[in-house]
């Protein structure tokens, strides 16, 4: 029986959609089967499975291994837990790949899967690639066994492992994700005083939305952080991949003001080693990092990208605005919010500093929040091509790795087509308001001239 997904769930990354709507339990099957079949053409035997805390899914799990055992693999399920764990169960279970059930940060109507397969993530053409599978029922045959293996306290050994930070007080905040649990015996096994919220997994997420790089999300945890004069706050998304974080006075420290405190102990151990942002972090990080001798690379928005640019590169530490930090520096490469959260707690220790210290130390820049502007599907990547060919003319100085990006005396800004959905994203950073309003004036002069209308689309 040959399966067609709904075309919007087949995105760059992973596969996701709204459960009821676009995604149904037969999408989870034939996504097994499909999976199946590409990982035993390559020889695969075993993976793991894993799944977040969703309301459905149990049911979604299921019917994926369902597909993954008729098509010829063994599973070894790891239950429920964050996206690092099924992570963390791939790289330490002598196991083939892995597919983590998971809509990550996305509202709770939504659901989805993270695929791993022979120490690579599954994206891009290869996702596309797994829809024509199914599509023609190009599929592998078998009855794979399925057993259980409970990973949690290994992978809350290997967190820890090594930890040589100060106590601190610290606040948390799981937002009800599937890393409630985990973080619940993590913090027993680190020093100092630690305030919990939200460890409940309640795929409902009834007290806010777990993406913690948006600010209004952040709010209970600065309250807690202010009501018991805490030095700092930390807190997850869904599915604990990514991580944010708010200083002793409540400002928040963003995924690349991270990045320049996480990447100080590491290039102590390691001088001139190449860290890795996306092309939407600041271009302080990028002078800091080379200031404290280590390499900055700017390279592509996307955590499957950034991972293998990390493995081409062999960089020790690389992140993304949206959060995500990789270490390979005494860890596994991958995107683990609880584990960058136990390297804060070390980086800072180390500076001497406080966590509040360090952000007031930082260059006081204005930037945009991320700017999304509404553009037809097949429009977004042309815009982005006009945009390049106009200011070559203008002989601007442009890095077009990812988008393109423009230095001006102001600071820079960027315009960068998403991958996951019908927008052009912006961002804008200068050294005060009037330099950040110049460079918004340029975003919109080009929006205009490739007929886009320069209005702020919802997030």
């Amino acid at each position: 029986m040959s399966h067609d997904f709904h075309r919007t769930i087949l995105r760059e990354y992973d596969v996701r959609g709204v459960v009821g709507s676009t995604l149904f339990p037969a999408d989870a099957r034939a996504l097994g089967r499909s999976y199946a079949a590409l990982a035993t053409s390559e020889g695969a035997k075993r993976i793991a499975v894993g799944r977040d805390g969703r309301t459905h899914s149990p049911e979604m799990e299921e019917a994926l291994i369902e597909g993954l055992t008729a098509g010829g693999l063994d599973v070894v399920r790891i239950g429920m837990g964050p996206s690092p764990m099924l992570y963390f169960a791939v790289s330490t279970l002598g196991v083939d790949g892995g597919v983590q059930v998971t809509g990550s940060h996305n509202p709770s109507d939504y659901n989805g899967f993270k695929m791993l397969l022979n120490g690579r993530s599954v994206f891009g053409p290869e996702i596309q690639d797994l829809g024509r599978r199914a599509r023609e029922a190009d599929w592998s045959e078998g009855e794979g066994a399925v057993s259980e293996h409970d990973i949690v306290d290994d992978y809350v050994d290997a967190l820890v492992k090594g930890f040589d930070g100060k106590a601190y007080r610290i606040g948390w905040d799981a937002g009800n994700g599937a890393g409630g649990p985990v973080l619940e015996k993590l913090v027993k096994r680190l020093p100092g005083e630690h305030h919990l919220l939200y460890t409940e997994v309640d795929g409902t997420f009834p007290h806010h939305h777990p993406d913690p790089t948006v600010e209004a999300n952040l709010a209970d945890l600065k309250q807690l952080v202010a009501d018991k004069g805490l030095d700092f706050g930390v807190a997850f998304d869904g599915d604990a991949d990514r991580i944010g974080a708010v200083d002793g006075q409540g400002r928040v420290i963003w995924g690349d003001q991270l990045l320049i405190i996480l990447a100080a102990p590491v290039l102590k151990d390691l001088p001139g080693a190449t860290i890795i942002a996306d092309v939407k972090a600041s271009q302080t990080l990028f002078d800091r990092i080379a200031e404290m001798g280590g390499t900055p690379l700017m390279w592509n928005t996307g955590h499957s990208l950034i991972k293998s640019k990390m493995k081409a590169t062999g960089a020790p530490l690389a992140g993304e605005m949206s959060g995500h930090i990789f270490f390979k520096h005494e860890w596994y490469g991958f995107d683990d919010a609880l584990y960058a959260a136990v390297r804060l707690i070390r980086a800072v220790s180390q500076s001497g500093k406080s966590l509040t210290e360090l952000k007031s130390e930082m260059p006081v820049s204005v930037a945009t929040p991320e700017l999304r502007f509404q553009v037809d599907e097949t429009r977004k990547f042309a815009v982005v091509g006009e945009v390049a060919d106009r200011l070559a003319a203008e002989g601007a100085t442009v890095d077009k790795t990812d988008g393109v990006r423009v230095n001006t005396a102001d600071g820079w800004w960027l315009l960068r087509a998403s991958n996951t959905q019908d927008v052009l994203v912006a961002r804008a950073e200068s050294k005060d308001q009037a330099g950040l309003d110049r460079l918004m004036a340029s975003i919109n002069r080009q929006l205009e001239a490739s007929g886009i209308a320069a209005v702020e689309a919802s997030h």
